[in-house]
């Protein structure tokens, strides 16, 4: 699927910018959240279960980071359908308020120590809003970039996925500093809280300039949908389920990144700050590659650069993670982290554009949020909770590339559907 590329005037590139801007700061608040609670699991498992022994801590840490992208699709549906009906404007400003709130629980809440059991019912809240909220963050931003962009709209959308990336490297960068540069029990007594402090710094600045959007002509101009849910679930269930599947290998590389600190710690016997570092360079990667496979996909069309991408992650899964399990050095695991980022750059950059493609206006922010979550929710949302669940249960440390490479196979067969039913190319 080629993008055409019509001239466009000052104002729209200034209005596209200005919606790469406010969508980027919202994508990056809701990552920035998402991979330090991930990246901190030791440390949050230590703190909010500390009665558990073993793997059940992780296990039950992940299983509430889990809980949160359950409850990602109902955030969907709501946020999704009230940008359909009431304006892709209000649904963005009510999602980054949301956002903010959940982190703020996160950085404020009691442990263990201090409250009993009451501080894994805090921390489940926070998550819980949190996935609520991201719940209408991808679609009804990725709906506003692409009709707010006058040309080249896979590059434009691919900007928020950039800013996951950005996220990707802060969080990332903080965990290195931190595990390096504190005790370990600054780290558990107040270090963790750290990065979810700084993350509500941008949520302000985001807010401001999402009061000062224009709706997109589109959805001024477009015909209303009483019921965008109910025409999207009776008529459009199809296009949900493909397009859901086609989100795998670009969710399940995102949270493989996110998994290795964990991974690394307790199964590699690799410090901490290592798998961090990974992580950072896995950041800086997509931060690069992202807008450049954006702009490839405009040339190229979303679908075949995806289709490339996928194949490179059924191919080289279980040599990444051989080659770091035979060898696991730090060295090691920044390459295959590094790796898995390309990966994810290629696949996650043209996704926004092609997703967008498969619904029509009226329905667009409803499609495109119940879409992403239920495709982000089975198939990488529950991917930490898996994977500590299939290492304990098996005690093979392959188990991760057989998951990543069973996940690529489903969205291998999504894209052949999106190719040749729904887009006809």
């Amino acid at each position: 699927m080629t993008i055409s590329t019509p001239a466009a005037t000052p104002a729209q590139l200034a209005a596209a910018k200005k919606a790469v801007i406010s969508s980027s700061i919202g994508a990056a608040l809701e990552w920035f959240d998402i991979i330090v609670y991930a990246s901190f699991a030791v440390v949050i498992s230590a703190i909010f279960f500390p009665d558990t022994e073993g793997a059940l801590g992780l296990i039950l840490t992940f299983a509430t980071f889990a809980l949160s992208y359950v409850v990602r699709p109902l955030g969907g549906m709501v946020l999704g359908s009230m940008a359909d009906r009431s304006g892709r404007k209000k649904a963005l400003t009510l999602t980054l308020m949301l956002m903010m709130l959940g982190t703020l629980i996160m950085a404020l809440a009691p442990t263990a120590a201090m409250v009993g059991a009451w501080a894994g019912i805090i921390i489940l809240i926070s998550r819980l809003i949190q996935g609520f909220s991201a719940g209408g963050e991808f679609g009804t931003a990725t709906t506003f970039l692409i009709e707010t962009a006058p040309h080249r709209k896979a590059f434009y959308a691919s900007w928020q996925i950039a800013a996951q990336g950005a996220a990707m490297f802060l969080a990332s960068a903080f965990g290195f500093a931190l595990n390096s540069w504190l005790s370990e029990e600054q780290l558990y007594s107040w270090g963790w809280r750290v990065p979810f402090f700084v993350g509500l710094l941008v949520g302000p600045v985001g807010l401001y300039i999402r009061a000062r959007l224009e709706e997109t002509e589109e959805f001024v101009t477009a015909p209303k949908e009483r019921a965008p849910l109910k025409s999207l679930l009776v008529h459009n269930y199809g296009r949900v389920l493909t397009g859901s599947a086609i989100i795998g290998v670009a969710t399940i590389s995102v949270y493989m990144i996110l998994y290795m600190p964990t991974f690394a710690v307790t199964n590699l016997k690799i410090p901490a700050s290592a798998a961090y570092l990974g992580g950072v360079v896995a950041g800086l990667v997509s931060i690069v590659l992202i807008p450049i496979v954006g702009s490839l996909a405009d040339r190229k069309g979303p679908a075949r650069v995806m289709t490339w991408a996928a194949v490179g992650a059924l191919l080289l899964a279980w040599p990444l993670f051989q080659v770091m399990i035979s060898n696991p050095t730090v060295p090691v695991l920044v390459v295959v982290i590094a790796l898995l980022g390309v990966i994810m750059s290629f696949y996650f950059a043209p996704l926004p554009a092609l997703l967008s493609a498969l619904f029509p206006a009226a329905i667009r922010g409803t499609g495109l949020s119940v879409t992403y979550n239920v495709g982000v929710t089975l198939l990488g949302g529950i991917a930490p909770l898996v994977l500590t669940w299939l290492l304990d249960i098996t005690g093979s440390l392959n188990a991760p590339s057989i998951y990543y490479m069973a996940i690529a196979v489903i969205s291998l067969i999504g894209l052949f559907v999106v190719r040749t039913r729904y887009l006809q190319r």
